[in-house]
């Protein structure tokens, strides 16, 4: 496999780094905490975290993917269910749905903002259907309020995939505030990182709120009985929440929680300072109509976890590769590519989710570029890159 040898720009798996204060709060949680999981620092993340996103409840977990898991199980969703999502995402969006022997029915993406289109979810429904997952993907949230409207209209529960999008926003709502379910990412990629991996789970329903608890450990619960003495009949009581639905162990850390408090205190500036690189780098660009960005549009709040565009040089006759080959061997900037859609894996394809109409999904995986955007890049790093796209866009129309 060739490979970009000493890159200038790097494409790099952690998205930001820790300032001397929240390490000096994470140690703190380290020396202290007693026990070292579900303690103090875990609610008072919880308490932050309901608070920054306006949401009613909020539960961390170890990762996103088991948030999802934790939704899937809420949801009741099942043999029979349909449950419509994009396959332009994570394969960690599908998974979860997909263990409940849940039908999955891939829905299209919107051609400009490159998250799932209202039109082709409509299109999908059937009386099987149960779950909507609406993915806010690269820090851009999807357009809920047709999703939302459609899924009240069907008696559907929506599951947003805000993995990739704390703090993003859609006409003044939070990501995860307000589908049924929120699910997010702390993992070491994002915007804000709980030590490498993390997630949180929101949700609406009080009724379902007071299973999650069980649920996150074990079926673990204190004895409703009164007890003569502490140590009897044991120290806890372990009991399903639902009856046959079994519990999962899914605890986050007191030290990654300390990590989350942390870094949820700058997660805005954090998003403000992203969006303007993003903006520079896209307004260098905008006089080259063949590389093609997200669109954001207005009342939408993008926090640009990622920085992926659309290269269209098929007028130049070049391609994707082509642009991605100079970038990367000669300018010593390693661009990838994202997301493959998921009906062409064979993990998917062998479970029999293989089949998809999903034109622009296509178009845009085939002629994607995911450009390096850690937010520790340097200034002189960002107009370096910036230079090279321009150079390779010039070269390549020759």
């Amino acid at each position: 496999m060739r490979d970009v040898e000493n890159p200038v720009v790097a494409w790099s798996g952690r998205g930001d780094k820790y300032t001397q204060e929240e390490i000096d709060y994470i140690v703190e949680a380290i020396q202290n905490a007693d026990p070292l999981t579900q303690g103090k620092y875990q609610q008072e993340f919880e308490d932050n975290f309901k608070m920054q996103m306006n949401v009613e409840h909020a539960f961390a977990t170890t990762n996103c993917t088991a948030a999802l898991t934790l939704a899937a199980v809420l949801t009741k969703v099942g043999k029979g269910d349909e449950v419509i999502l994009p396959a332009h995402t994570f394969a960690a969006s599908a998974i979860p749905f997909a263990r409940t022997g849940a039908k999955l029915v891939w829905a299209d993406i919107d051609p400009e903002t490159w998250t799932i289109s209202p039109e082709s979810i409509e299109s999908l429904i059937t009386k099987n259907t149960k779950v909507i997952v609406p993915v806010h993907l690269y820090g851009l949230m999807a357009d809920m309020q047709p999703i939302v409207e459609l899924a009240k209209k069907h008696n559907i529960f929506v599951v947003e995939d805000a993995g990739q999008s704390p703090g993003a926003s859609y006409n003044g709502q939070k990501a995860g505030s307000i589908g049924d379910f929120g699910c997010f990412s702390f993992h070491t990629h994002k915007n804000m990182t709980t030590l490498g991996e993390g997630g949180m789970l929101t949700l609406k329903d009080p009724d379902l709120a007071k299973l999650v608890p069980g649920l996150r450990h074990n079926g673990m619960r204190p004895y409703e009985i009164e007890r003569s003495n502490y140590w009897q009949p044991a120290m806890g009581n372990v009991d399903f929440d639902w009856n046959n639905i079994w519990p999962f162990k899914f605890c986050m850390s007191e030290p990654q929680a300390a990590a989350g408090t942390v870094q949820l205190k700058r997660l805005d500036s954090v998003n403000t300072e992203r969006k303007k690189r993003a903006d520079k780098i896209k307004a260098a660009c905008e006089i080259y109509p063949e590389l093609v960005f997200q669109k954001e549009p207005e009342s939408y709040g993008h926090i640009y976890h990622l920085l992926p565009a659309r290269y269209d040089g098929v007028g130049n006759g070049k391609t994707r590769d082509d642009f991605i080959e100079r970038m990367a061997f000669h300018h010593k900037v390693k661009v990838i590519v994202q997301y493959y859609p998921l009906y062409r894996y064979p993990m998917f394809q062998k479970a029999g989710f293989g089949d998809a109409n999903c034109p622009n999904t296509d178009k845009l995986f085939d002629n994607m570029v995911s450009f390096p955007f850690q937010r520790w890049q340097s200034d002189e790093q960002i107009d370096y890159q910036i230079e090279s796209i321009i150079e390779t866009l010039e070269f390549l129309h020759k």
